[in-house]
Parts: structure tokens; sequence; C-alpha cells
């Protein structure tokens, strides 16, 4: 929904300020459209049905994973793609919750996280070789209701309460739109800090956020740890160096005292050897503060694209690459392989759109 249109709506019907925030509360709550917000006179909602798109975004496609998750294709109004994706994990173990005034302790089963990945852009102007939207044409940044539109969607369909900025685009070139998306996250389900902000490396920005007033995490797109290689795979590290961005996500951790979450991609044969995971754990190592890690990494094993110029480490390689970094220290997971079987890396559908169409 186009909030500054929607303002300007009611204020053209010489409605009262107070209705803009009683549309937005029922959209933020999941509604369907205009006729279920019921506290509204029903020639207004009729008006707004008329001349104020409920999104601002087509939904295009939509793909189902066997492991839940479920990937979105949009467009833009101007025609621009752009995709988002929710990932549903499974509910956690049921646990024994004393409740006031209650003689024994009741099982409380919790709901799995409902976690949405949303872009930033559409298209990325960065170039990345390995991520499939860098290999699409850059088109604009997205705006504050164009992000907001691709949680809406999900909330929609049922409660979320995480969010990473981790789709199409660098959010952090983006950043004015994107804070002011977060800004409304809370009113879907979805604190401040449960929100992720993931960049290439580009330190204005990290500057920027760690100077913003929302309590945010921080990711780091890391990838490999010598510099050559890393510009070979991300060429803003020829802007910006790795060693420089550590420094800076070091005094992103300075101002926030929050964990930076490392990604990297296991990559067979280009940067998943032993001798590679000693680098990353120097390169990060050298980011502790008084014994405690600044970083915590995630190892994704990689989901092809249609270009297919890199193939994903198997486990055996992923598992020793992972004990490497944990003997010397650094706290490291591997990420769960979510909708392969539906192409949910950021960029591959609206990628192949693209090849389709052009």
């Amino acid at each position: 929904m186009d909030l500054q249109q929607l303002e300007r709506t009611l204020a053209a019907a010489g409605q009262p300020r107070f209705r803009a925030r009683q549309v937005w509360a029922w959209t933020a709550a999941g509604a369907q459209d205009y006729q279920q917000m019921t506290n509204l006179p029903r020639a207004l909602r009729e008006q707004l049905a008329t001349e104020l798109p409920f999104s601002s975004l087509e939904l295009r496609e939509q793909r189902h994973a066997r492991d839940g998750t479920l990937k979105a294709l949009f467009a833009t109004a101007d025609g621009r793609p752009l995709e988002a994706v929710l990932m549903r994990y499974r509910e956690r173990p049921a646990r024994a919750v004393l409740r006031r005034g209650a003689h024994h302790a009741a099982p409380v089963q919790a709901r799995g996280r409902r976690s949405i990945c949303v872009s930033s852009q559409s298209g990325c102007p960065l170039t990345c070789t390995f991520c499939a939207t860098g290999q699409m044409r850059f088109a604009r940044n997205l705006t504050v209701s164009e992000i907001l539109d691709q949680a809406l969607h999900f909330r929609r369909i049922e409660a979320i309460d995480h969010c990473v900025f981790m789709g199409m685009g660098e959010p952090l070139l983006n950043l004015e739109n994107v804070l002011g998306a977060c800004e409304r996250l809370p009113d879907l389900g979805i604190a401040h800090r449960r929100t992720t902000i993931s960049t290439v490396g580009w330190i204005p920005g990290i500057e920027a956020l760690a100077d913003s007033a929302l309590p945010l995490r921080l990711a780091l797109s890391l990838h490999a740890a010598e510099e050559a290689l890393r510009s070979e795979l991300m060429p803003v590290n020829e802007r910006y160096p790795l060693r420089e961005v550590i420094e800076a996500c070091r005094g992103f951790y300075a101002r926030k005292r929050r964990r930076v979450f490392v990604e990297y991609v296991m990559l067979a044969g280009v940067n998943d050897r032993h001798e590679q995971a000693l680098a990353l754990a120097r390169v990060l190592g050298a980011g502790a503060e008084h014994g405690r890690p600044i970083f915590k990494v995630n190892l994704i094993p990689y989901n092809p694209t249609a270009a297919g110029a890199y193939r994903g480490s198997g486990r055996e390689s992923i598992a020793a690459f992972r004990a490497v970094l944990e003997s010397r220290g650094v706290p490291t997971t591997v990420r769960l392989t979510r909708g392969r079987d539906i192409d949910a890396a950021c960029g591959q559908l609206a990628a192949g759109r693209t090849q389709l169409n052009g």
C-alpha cells in the first residue's frame, strides 16, 4: 500500500487524519482488502477500493516448496521485478510452563519461526559473480511501500516474526527507504531486534546503520577472507577492501553491542579449502573484544544459478570448514537449505523471467 498516497487520498476526501492510522492498523494485521475494515464507513471503503490499489505490487508468480518455503515474484507499478520469500521453520518442542494459580506445569507448544526475506532494490548494481541478482540489470531502489508490501503479502497468509533484508539488491544503497520500512515492521509482528540488514560491505551504509536509533542487526556477506579472491567474487571489494569492512563492523558492534553475522556461501574448490578456513578464522578472530566474539558465521550451502559457473561444496567439506572455525573460537552454524526445489535463492526467479522475456 502506498502510504503517502493513502494520506493524500484521505485528505482529498475530507477524512480526519486518524483514518490513515485505522487503515494501516487493519493492513498490518493481515486484512485482505478494504472491505474487511469494518470501522471505516462503507462509502469510504468503496472509494478506497476504487482509487487506491491495496498493494503497490502485482503478484506475478508464487511457488511452494516441499519444506514449506513460499517464494513470490512481484512487479512494481512500472514493471520492475523483485522477489521475496517466506521461510517456515519447525515448531519448537513443547516445554513445561507453570501458570499463575496452577498446581502443575502445563506443556506449551511454541509455533515455529516464520521468517521473511525481502528485497530492497529491483536488480543490484554490485554484480557479485555467484549471485543470480548480479546477472540482472539494475533497475532502481524500491520505495518504503514496495518494501512493506512484500512483508504484507506474507502477513496476509500467516503471522510473521523475523525479517532479513537479504533478497534482491544492496540494502545499504537504499538505506533511507529500508529504515522507513523497518520503522513499521513491528506493527506486523516483527521486532526491530528480529530484523537483519545484509550488506556486501558498503562502509558508508554500515556507519549510517550504526548511527541509526533502531536496534537492527547487521549481516556481512563475506564469502572469501583473501582480498584477491573476494574481489573476484565481489567487485565491491576493490572499493571497500575487507580489512576496512571488518573495522567498520567492529565500529557497528561498539555502537550497538550487537554481534555481526557473517554470511559465507560455500563454493566447491573456490573458497572451501582448509587454509581458507584458517584465513577466515584469523580475519574474524581479530574482531574479538575481551575474548567475546563479535562475529558469528553462517555457512551457506550454495543454491546453483542458471549460469552454472559454480558448484556447491559437499557436506563433508562444509563440516570440515566449520570444525576449523569452531576450533579457533569462531561461533559457526550451517544454514538450513530452504526452497531449493523452487529456486528460492535471491534473484533466481526474476533472473529466469528476465532471460525468458529478453
